[in-house]
Protein backbone atom coordinates (compact mmCIF):
# COMPACT_ATOMS: atom_id res chain seq x y z
CA UNK A 1 0.00 0.00 0.00
CA UNK A 2 1.69 3.58 -1.21
CA UNK A 3 -0.03 7.52 -0.45
CA UNK A 4 0.19 9.60 -3.01
CA UNK A 5 -1.10 13.30 -1.77
CA UNK A 6 -3.10 15.17 -3.57
CA UNK A 7 -1.83 18.52 -1.82
CA UNK A 8 1.08 18.55 1.13
CA UNK A 9 0.28 16.78 3.57
CA UNK A 10 1.44 19.49 6.10
CA UNK A 11 -0.85 22.04 4.15
CA UNK A 12 -3.70 19.52 4.76
CA UNK A 13 -2.99 19.03 8.57
CA UNK A 14 -3.27 22.86 8.66
CA UNK A 15 -6.60 23.29 6.90
CA UNK A 16 -8.23 20.63 8.40
CA UNK A 17 -7.12 22.12 11.67
CA UNK A 18 -8.80 25.00 11.23
CA UNK A 19 -11.92 23.30 10.33
CA UNK A 20 -11.69 21.68 13.70
CA UNK A 21 -11.40 25.08 15.46
CA UNK A 22 -14.14 26.73 13.86
CA UNK A 23 -16.30 24.56 16.43
CA UNK A 24 -19.92 24.36 16.13
CA UNK A 25 -21.86 24.80 19.19
CA UNK A 26 -24.49 21.99 18.24
CA UNK A 27 -22.68 18.97 19.40
CA UNK A 28 -23.99 16.62 16.55
CA UNK A 29 -22.83 19.20 13.95
CA UNK A 30 -19.12 19.12 15.52
CA UNK A 31 -19.47 15.68 15.42
CA UNK A 32 -20.05 15.88 11.80
CA UNK A 33 -17.64 18.70 10.88
CA UNK A 34 -14.96 16.13 12.31
CA UNK A 35 -16.31 13.10 10.27
CA UNK A 36 -15.91 15.41 7.24
CA UNK A 37 -12.30 16.80 8.04
CA UNK A 38 -11.28 13.01 8.49
CA UNK A 39 -12.86 11.70 5.06
CA UNK A 40 -11.43 14.84 3.53
CA UNK A 41 -7.76 14.04 5.06
CA UNK A 42 -7.99 10.83 3.85
CA UNK A 43 -8.92 11.24 0.55
CA UNK A 44 -6.16 13.53 0.20
CA UNK A 45 -3.74 11.12 1.06
CA UNK A 46 -4.69 8.98 -1.86
CA UNK A 47 -4.32 5.58 -0.39
CA UNK A 48 -3.54 3.26 -2.96
CA UNK A 49 -3.21 -0.81 -2.86
CA UNK A 50 -1.35 -2.97 -5.85
CA UNK A 51 -2.84 -4.51 -8.58
CA UNK A 52 -1.55 -8.01 -8.31
CA UNK A 53 -3.30 -8.55 -12.00
CA UNK A 54 -2.22 -5.93 -13.90
CA UNK A 55 2.01 -4.95 -14.15
CA UNK A 56 4.07 -2.14 -15.61
CA UNK A 57 5.28 -2.66 -18.65
CA UNK A 58 8.97 -1.06 -19.28
CA UNK A 59 10.31 -1.01 -22.66
CA UNK A 60 13.89 0.66 -23.83
CA UNK A 61 12.14 3.73 -25.69
CA UNK A 62 13.46 7.61 -24.58
CA UNK A 63 10.50 9.76 -26.45
CA UNK A 64 11.49 13.26 -26.69
CA UNK A 65 8.82 15.42 -27.68
CA UNK A 66 9.99 18.74 -29.19
CA UNK A 67 6.61 21.13 -29.33
CA UNK A 68 6.57 24.26 -30.77
CA UNK A 69 4.70 26.76 -28.63
CA UNK A 70 4.77 30.10 -30.70
CA UNK A 71 1.78 32.34 -31.26
CA UNK A 72 1.08 30.65 -34.57
CA UNK A 73 0.44 27.19 -33.18
CA UNK A 74 -2.77 29.34 -31.61
CA UNK A 75 -4.41 29.30 -35.14
CA UNK A 76 -7.88 27.95 -35.51
CA UNK A 77 -7.05 25.98 -38.87
CA UNK A 78 -7.45 22.25 -37.16
CA UNK A 79 -10.94 20.51 -37.50
CA UNK A 80 -13.60 22.37 -36.03
CA UNK A 81 -11.72 25.11 -35.77
CA UNK A 82 -9.58 23.99 -33.15
CA UNK A 83 -6.32 25.49 -32.26
CA UNK A 84 -3.45 23.55 -33.84
CA UNK A 85 -1.47 23.49 -30.16
CA UNK A 86 -5.05 22.01 -28.66
CA UNK A 87 -4.48 19.43 -31.60
CA UNK A 88 -1.03 18.86 -30.78
CA UNK A 89 -1.85 18.13 -26.76
CA UNK A 90 -4.14 15.57 -27.60
CA UNK A 91 -2.10 13.94 -30.11
CA UNK A 92 0.90 13.90 -27.69
CA UNK A 93 -1.24 12.18 -25.32
CA UNK A 94 -2.50 9.55 -27.69
CA UNK A 95 1.09 8.89 -28.35
CA UNK A 96 1.94 8.49 -24.86
CA UNK A 97 -0.94 5.90 -23.74
CA UNK A 98 -0.14 4.11 -27.16
CA UNK A 99 3.73 3.92 -26.02
CA UNK A 100 2.89 3.79 -22.54
CA UNK A 101 6.39 1.94 -20.38
CA UNK A 102 8.76 4.44 -22.43
CA UNK A 103 10.63 6.81 -20.92
CA UNK A 104 9.18 10.78 -22.05
CA UNK A 105 10.31 14.53 -22.03
CA UNK A 106 9.32 17.38 -23.34
CA UNK A 107 11.12 20.34 -24.77
CA UNK A 108 9.31 23.66 -25.79
CA UNK A 109 10.08 26.74 -27.92
CA UNK A 110 8.96 29.96 -28.61
CA UNK A 111 11.74 32.32 -27.80
CA UNK A 112 13.95 30.45 -26.53
CA UNK A 113 14.03 26.51 -25.70
CA UNK A 114 12.91 25.20 -23.14
CA UNK A 115 13.39 21.14 -21.41
CA UNK A 116 9.94 21.31 -19.28
CA UNK A 117 10.79 17.75 -17.97
CA UNK A 118 13.73 15.57 -18.62
CA UNK A 119 13.52 11.80 -19.14
CA UNK A 120 10.53 10.66 -16.94
CA UNK A 121 8.38 7.40 -17.04
CA UNK A 122 5.59 9.19 -15.06
CA UNK A 123 3.06 9.45 -17.73
CA UNK A 124 1.16 11.74 -15.19
CA UNK A 125 3.85 14.28 -15.12
CA UNK A 126 4.31 14.21 -18.97
CA UNK A 127 1.06 14.83 -19.49
CA UNK A 128 0.21 17.46 -17.03
CA UNK A 129 3.03 19.29 -18.98
CA UNK A 130 1.68 19.07 -22.20
CA UNK A 131 -1.35 20.48 -20.80
CA UNK A 132 0.01 23.48 -18.97
CA UNK A 133 1.23 24.72 -22.74
CA UNK A 134 -0.17 27.68 -23.65
CA UNK A 135 1.32 30.18 -26.44
CA UNK A 136 3.53 33.39 -25.01
CA UNK A 137 2.11 36.35 -24.61
CA UNK A 138 2.24 38.64 -27.29
CA UNK A 139 4.04 41.64 -26.29
CA UNK A 140 6.93 39.28 -25.36
CA UNK A 141 7.05 37.14 -28.68
CA UNK A 142 9.93 37.68 -31.26
CA UNK A 143 8.81 35.81 -34.15
CA UNK A 144 9.05 32.43 -34.84
CA UNK A 145 12.01 29.74 -35.51
CA UNK A 146 13.01 26.17 -35.21
CA UNK A 147 16.84 26.43 -34.92
CA UNK A 148 15.93 27.60 -31.26
CA UNK A 149 15.20 24.03 -30.39
CA UNK A 150 18.43 22.33 -31.79
CA UNK A 151 20.58 22.72 -28.71
CA UNK A 152 18.08 21.64 -26.18
CA UNK A 153 17.54 18.82 -28.37
CA UNK A 154 21.04 17.57 -29.13
CA UNK A 155 21.79 17.84 -25.54
CA UNK A 156 19.06 15.58 -23.93
CA UNK A 157 19.50 13.28 -27.31
CA UNK A 158 23.74 13.37 -26.17
CA UNK A 159 22.71 12.02 -22.13
CA UNK A 160 19.77 9.58 -23.74
CA UNK A 161 22.76 7.84 -25.84
CA UNK A 162 25.31 7.28 -22.45
CA UNK A 163 23.14 4.98 -21.76
CA UNK A 164 22.99 1.44 -22.94
CA UNK A 165 20.50 -0.23 -25.12
CA UNK A 166 17.82 2.73 -25.27
CA UNK A 167 16.36 3.72 -28.52
CA UNK A 168 15.63 7.39 -28.67
CA UNK A 169 12.66 8.55 -30.40
CA UNK A 170 11.65 12.06 -31.45
CA UNK A 171 8.54 13.66 -32.78
CA UNK A 172 9.41 17.15 -33.72
CA UNK A 173 5.90 19.46 -33.13
CA UNK A 174 5.44 22.39 -35.36
CA UNK A 175 3.73 24.36 -38.37
CA UNK A 176 7.04 25.35 -40.16
CA UNK A 177 6.47 28.86 -39.90
CA UNK A 178 9.60 30.82 -39.55
CA UNK A 179 9.22 35.00 -39.00
CA UNK A 180 12.38 36.27 -37.10
CA UNK A 181 14.39 36.20 -40.48
CA UNK A 182 16.42 33.30 -39.80
CA UNK A 183 17.87 30.84 -42.03
CA UNK A 184 16.90 27.24 -41.18
CA UNK A 185 19.98 25.69 -39.25
CA UNK A 186 20.29 22.09 -40.34
CA UNK A 187 19.48 19.30 -38.01
CA UNK A 188 21.93 16.73 -39.43
CA UNK A 189 24.05 16.48 -36.18
CA UNK A 190 21.79 15.14 -34.33
CA UNK A 191 20.46 12.16 -36.94
CA UNK A 192 22.71 9.57 -35.39
CA UNK A 193 21.22 9.66 -31.83
CA UNK A 194 17.66 9.21 -33.63
CA UNK A 195 16.48 5.45 -34.36
CA UNK A 196 13.06 6.11 -35.06
CA UNK A 197 10.42 9.27 -34.64
CA UNK A 198 8.39 11.21 -37.06
CA UNK A 199 8.09 15.21 -37.70
CA UNK A 200 4.39 16.59 -37.25
CA UNK A 201 3.48 18.89 -39.36
CA UNK A 202 0.15 21.45 -37.75
CA UNK A 203 -2.10 23.80 -39.93
CA UNK A 204 -2.99 24.37 -43.68
CA UNK A 205 -1.94 25.91 -46.55
CA UNK A 206 -5.19 28.40 -46.44
CA UNK A 207 -3.73 29.57 -43.09
CA UNK A 208 -6.21 30.44 -39.70
CA UNK A 209 -6.62 33.34 -37.46
CA UNK A 210 -4.22 33.32 -34.15
CA UNK A 211 -6.61 34.29 -30.88
CA UNK A 212 -4.31 35.12 -27.66
CA UNK A 213 -4.81 36.47 -23.88
CA UNK A 214 -4.56 40.78 -23.68
CA UNK A 215 -3.45 40.42 -20.19
CA UNK A 216 -3.97 43.66 -19.72
CA UNK A 217 -7.35 43.41 -19.93
CA UNK A 218 -7.99 40.05 -19.41
CA UNK A 219 -9.41 39.22 -22.57
CA UNK A 220 -8.80 36.83 -25.94
CA UNK A 221 -8.68 38.61 -29.14
CA UNK A 222 -7.01 37.68 -32.91
CA UNK A 223 -3.49 38.98 -33.97
CA UNK A 224 -3.50 41.97 -36.19
CA UNK A 225 -1.30 41.93 -39.59
CA UNK A 226 1.94 44.02 -39.09
CA UNK A 227 0.33 45.72 -42.74
CA UNK A 228 -2.82 45.96 -41.81
CA UNK A 229 -4.00 46.75 -38.70
CA UNK A 230 -7.96 46.16 -39.49
CA UNK A 231 -7.13 42.87 -40.73
CA UNK A 232 -6.57 39.59 -38.59
CA UNK A 233 -3.26 38.01 -39.19
CA UNK A 234 -2.83 34.78 -40.72
CA UNK A 235 -0.49 31.84 -40.12
CA UNK A 236 -0.07 29.13 -42.85
CA UNK A 237 1.66 25.69 -42.65
CA UNK A 238 5.54 25.90 -43.76
CA UNK A 239 5.64 22.13 -44.66
CA UNK A 240 9.03 22.70 -46.53
CA UNK A 241 10.91 24.05 -43.34
CA UNK A 242 9.02 20.48 -41.71
CA UNK A 243 10.53 17.99 -44.49
CA UNK A 244 13.79 19.73 -44.57
CA UNK A 245 14.16 18.83 -40.62
CA UNK A 246 12.91 15.22 -41.25
CA UNK A 247 14.97 14.93 -44.08
CA UNK A 248 17.87 15.91 -42.05
CA UNK A 249 17.07 13.98 -38.94
CA UNK A 250 16.77 10.78 -41.45
CA UNK A 251 12.75 10.65 -39.96
CA UNK A 252 9.29 10.57 -41.49
CA UNK A 253 7.01 14.17 -42.06
CA UNK A 254 3.57 13.11 -41.26
CA UNK A 255 0.65 16.11 -42.07
CA UNK A 256 -1.05 16.02 -38.78
CA UNK A 257 -5.36 16.41 -40.09
CA UNK A 258 -6.43 13.95 -37.65
CA UNK A 259 -5.00 11.58 -34.77
CA UNK A 260 -5.42 8.75 -36.94
CA UNK A 261 -2.38 9.68 -38.81
CA UNK A 262 0.44 8.90 -36.46
CA UNK A 263 -1.24 5.06 -36.01
CA UNK A 264 1.42 3.97 -38.74
CA UNK A 265 4.44 5.68 -37.21
CA UNK A 266 3.26 4.10 -33.57
CA UNK A 267 2.91 0.57 -35.37
CA UNK A 268 6.31 0.78 -36.86
CA UNK A 269 7.79 2.15 -33.58
CA UNK A 270 6.15 -0.97 -31.86
CA UNK A 271 7.08 -3.52 -34.07
CA UNK A 272 10.55 -2.82 -34.92
CA UNK A 273 12.01 -0.70 -32.02
CA UNK A 274 10.11 -1.79 -28.73
CA UNK A 275 12.18 -4.73 -26.41
CA UNK A 276 10.00 -5.30 -22.43
CA UNK A 277 12.92 -4.66 -19.69
CA UNK A 278 10.56 -5.55 -17.39
CA UNK A 279 6.65 -6.85 -16.52
CA UNK A 280 6.71 -8.35 -13.80
CA UNK A 281 8.44 -6.12 -11.02
CA UNK A 282 6.67 -3.24 -10.57
CA UNK A 283 2.84 -3.65 -9.36
CA UNK A 284 0.11 -1.48 -10.73
CA UNK A 285 -2.16 0.53 -8.00
CA UNK A 286 -5.55 0.77 -7.92
CA UNK A 287 -6.81 3.88 -5.68
CA UNK A 288 -9.42 4.11 -2.82
CA UNK A 289 -10.00 7.40 -2.58
CA UNK A 290 -13.64 6.91 -4.22
CA UNK A 291 -14.79 5.00 -1.26
CA UNK A 292 -14.51 7.87 1.18
CA UNK A 293 -15.85 10.43 -1.42
CA UNK A 294 -19.21 8.55 -1.17
CA UNK A 295 -20.22 9.27 2.73
CA UNK A 296 -18.48 12.73 2.17
CA UNK A 297 -20.74 13.62 -0.65
CA UNK A 298 -23.63 12.28 1.58
CA UNK A 299 -22.66 14.79 4.55
CA UNK A 300 -22.51 17.37 2.73
CA UNK A 301 -25.62 16.81 0.96
CA UNK A 302 -26.90 16.74 4.56
CA UNK A 303 -25.59 19.86 5.93
CA UNK A 304 -26.36 21.88 2.85
CA UNK A 305 -30.07 21.02 3.45
CA UNK A 306 -29.97 21.34 6.64
CA UNK A 307 -28.43 24.71 6.28
CA UNK A 308 -31.22 25.05 3.61
CA UNK A 309 -33.92 24.66 6.38
CA UNK A 310 -33.13 26.58 8.96
CA UNK A 311 -32.38 29.36 6.47
CA UNK A 312 -36.07 29.33 5.36
CA UNK A 313 -36.83 29.24 8.96
CA UNK A 314 -35.15 32.51 9.60
CA UNK A 315 -36.67 34.63 6.94
CA UNK A 316 -40.31 33.55 7.78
Amino acid sequence: MIISPIIPIWLMVIICLIFIILKSKNIKKYFRQIIIVILLFIINLRIMYPNKNGKVMETNLDILFVIDNTISMMAEDYKNSETRLDAVKEDCKYIINELSGSNFSVITFDNSSKIVTPLTKDQNITIGAIDSMYAMDKSYAMGSSMNTALEDLEDSLKRADEKKDRNSIVFFISDGEITNDETLKSFSSIKKYIVNGAVLGYGTSAGGYMKVKDPLYETEEYIKDNEDINKNAISKIDENNLKKIAKDMDIEYIHMEKKENINSKIKEIKNKEIQSLDNTDKSLYNDTYFIFVIPLAGLLIYEFIDYSKKLHIQQQ
